[in-house]
């Protein structure tokens, strides 16, 4: 699917989108694209250095889809703190994301989504859009197409059941007594990733509640019969998983209905420790907008009123979410990515030949090196003896630092001339170690937990809104190796463990799949590098395979693009209109390969210079990130500019760590 031209989707040709624009032709000459690298690099460079923060750090927004902003207003809707100019603007956010068949989509040109269409909704409703208004009525209407409310997902529901728009009954249950469960018990809080831990500890306290506001308005157009509007299921058989867990939601409802008091309160207690121990010191939780917002409704069901420190602090944090543009509307970013961004800039800078005591640069890691986490977090719980030294994704977050930050961070910092190398030293060694107290069993990385590959959170009926555990990815595990390799580490037995997990998650097409960013030709991007600079050939057959597909994929106007529908629909793998992000990541990846004078290659590179906009950045409306795979997109927009400059760098300077001794050709 695709967007058309008034904004609705239709069935087209994968290829379509590239096939229809101009291309390049196959013979151009390499010098000119030498020098118009150089030429687009040096002004990507001037650009990107005048988006820095006076403090060092580079931030782009992040956007994602309008539910954060519809359940900002109901969240404020719930605690009566909404005020008319925040209503006004969100209001009009949301409105320009509305297609043209009166659905909202998750991602820029994708097919209609029912829970954020529903969500979208309800939140104009309460900013006085009327039912009988053209485009509520087109969104109402085909909502019911869907099914209705009743088909939508169990957050959305959630949202509808603090406002009596949907009974807490037919919801599935959620009790506060999982705070009781050991580590060593199935779906215990630990076996969850910690964004859905962050998110379902709160949720535990609004499940055992159950409150409901007064409704300012009936639902009864989103439900396809208002006199039946959930209608009954046959479940699942007994003896398969789904059956099992509907049984088990079934059983926790008797449950809630005769659980002790006591034991119930001091369940809900210990939620609300574990809730506030977790607050960040800006007020927010897990430096993302959901559980903040769940922890802040959470407590205050239990008593905490809104001019309390801990509710005072986390609903400031919540404003920070929200960016004002330019047009006076409201978009909420779900969560930040300074650290991320910082890092990933200031080696697309140096890459391009900036140099390593440039200002900039030397700004860049003082600001990197004093948000680093020397102090244990969640992780600890399966890592006891393990020391801290890492780095989150976000300004703060110091219970959940990163493995896929703290090794970008750690090659950042490697790539920059610092007036105290010993003070360098010392924290690149402190995250190396980290990460590689990290690993996983089977000799991968995941992004927050180590092993956390539970099966059971994904089958519980409650958890239909994206991944909820945390398993090793190749995104991830490439960027750890390389990092390794970076470090001397090549043959260390750890790093030749990632390798072989690499090896062995290879597709059968040549790429691999990528967990936080679209898709194969993310994953690919990451991988190749990591390899190549673990010391493999580029004779190697993984990396004979993997550049045969990325040539294979290549567009017709030279650049690379891939859906999100790739994660869902294979026709789509590899397939999409042309970005700037995932154009530099097959790059990446080819010139890691040795393939830097191929056609591929030079046509790539061409597309980027030809793209590339007279203040030396990228547009780029495309989500090319995750949050969960095809549940939740994201287009970081520093992607744009941070990777297509780091493409051009290696094109024009080389690798910057080049030399290192390879592998035999048997690894």
């Amino acid at each position: 699917m695709t967007a058309t031209t008034d904004g609705s989707t239709g069935a087209v040709d994968p290829r379509a989108a590239s096939a229809s624009r101009p291309t390049i032709e196959s013979t151009i000459a390499a010098d000119g694209v030498l020098a118009a690298a150089r030429r687009a690099a040096e002004r990507s460079v001037e650009h990107l250095l005048g988006r820095q923060d006076e403090q060092g750090w580079w931030k782009g927004d992040l956007a994602t889809n309008v539910t954060m902003d519809a359940e900002d207003l109901l969240l404020r809707q719930f605690l009566g703190i909404q005020d008319p100019a925040t209503l006004r603007a969100a209001a009009g956010f949301i409105r320009g994301e509305q297609l043209g068949d009166g659905t909202w989509a998750t991602f820029h040109g994708g097919p209609a989504d029912l829970s954020t269409t529903i969500e979208a909704y309800v939140a104009l409703r309460l900013a006085g859009d009327r039912p009988e208004d053209p485009h509520m009525a087109r969104a109402a209407g085909w909502v019911r197409e869907q099914g209705g409310i009743a088909a939508s997902r169990v957050f959305t529901r959630i949202w509808l059941a603090l406002f009596g728009w949907w009974k807490w009954d037919d919801l599935p249950e959620l009790p506060p007594e999982l705070m009781f469960f050991p580590k060593w018990v199935p779906l215990n809080i630990y076996d969850f990733g910690c964004w859905a831990r962050q998110t379902i500890v709160p949720l535990t306290i609004v499940s055992a509640n159950r409150p409901v506001r007064p409704a300012p308005f009936a639902l009864d157009e989103l439900h396809t019969d208002p006199d039946d509007p959930n209608p009954s299921k046959r479940p699942a058989p007994a003896a398969s998983w789904d059956g099992l867990f509907q049984r088990l939601d079934k059983a926790l409802h008797v449950y809630h209905r005769f659980a002790p008091r006591a034991l119930r309160r001091v369940a809900m207690n210990a939620a609300a420790r574990w809730i506030i121990e977790r607050q960040e010191n800006d007020g927010c939780w897990g430096g993302i907008q959901p559980p903040a917002v769940y922890s802040v409704i959470a407590l205050h069901l239990l008593g905490y009123d809104l001019e309390h420190p801990v509710m005072r602090a986390g609903l400031d944090s919540l404003d920070r979410f929200a960016v004002w543009r330019e047009d006076g509307t409201r978009m909420i970013e779900a969560c930040q990515s300074p650290v991320w961004d910082t890092c990933l800039a200031t080696i697309a800078l140096a890459d391009a030949g900036v140099a390593p005591d440039h200002p900039a640069l030397v700004k860049a890691a003082d600001w990197m090196l004093a948000e680093e986490i020397v102090r244990p977090g969640d992780w600890a719980v399966r890592r006891p003896r393990l020391e801290p030294g890492g780095w989150a994704f976000e300004f703060h977050n110091d219970n959940y630092p990163d493995i896929d930050d703290t090794a970008e961070v750690v090659l950042a910092l490697r790539r920059v001339r610092h007036p105290d190398q010993a003070r360098v030293d010392a924290a690149i060694e402190r995250g190396v170690r980290w990460n590689v107290g990290m690993q996983s069993r089977n000799g991968a990385w995941g992004a927050f937990d180590a092993d956390n590959t539970s099966p059971f959170p994904n089958r519980l009926p409650f958890c239909d809104f994206g991944e909820v555990i945390d398993p090793p990815s190749a995104d991830v595990t490439g960027h750890v190796v390389e990092m390794l390799a970076i470090e001397g580490r090549a043959a260390h037995p750890v790093t030749r463990r990632g390798i072989e997990w690499l090896l062995s998650e290879q597709d059968a097409g040549g790429g691999w799949f990528g967990r936080w960013g679209v898709n194969y030709v993310y994953g690919t991007g990451s991988v190749v590098p990591a390899l190549t600079a673990a010391g493999l050939p580029v004779s190697h057959p993984a990396i004979r395979r993997a550049v045969q597909w990325l040539e294979s994929v290549q567009n017709d106007d030279g650049g690379w693009g891939e859906d999100l529908r790739s994660y869902t629909e294979e026709k789509w793998i590899g397939q999409g209109a042309s970005t700037a992000s995932q154009t530099a990541w097959a790059l990446l990846a080819l010139l890691a390969a040795g393939r830097r004078d191929t056609v591929a290659v030079t046509r790539g590179i061409a597309w980027l210079t030809e793209t590339q906009q007279a203040d030396g950045s990228w547009d780029e409306p495309y989500f090319t990130g995750t949050g969960f795979p095809w549940d939740f997109s994201i287009n970081y927009h520093l992607y744009r500019q941070v990777f297509p400059l780091t493409a051009l760098g290696r094109y024009v300077h080389g690798d910057p760590f080049a030399g290192r001794t390879p592998m035999r050709e048997g690894a």
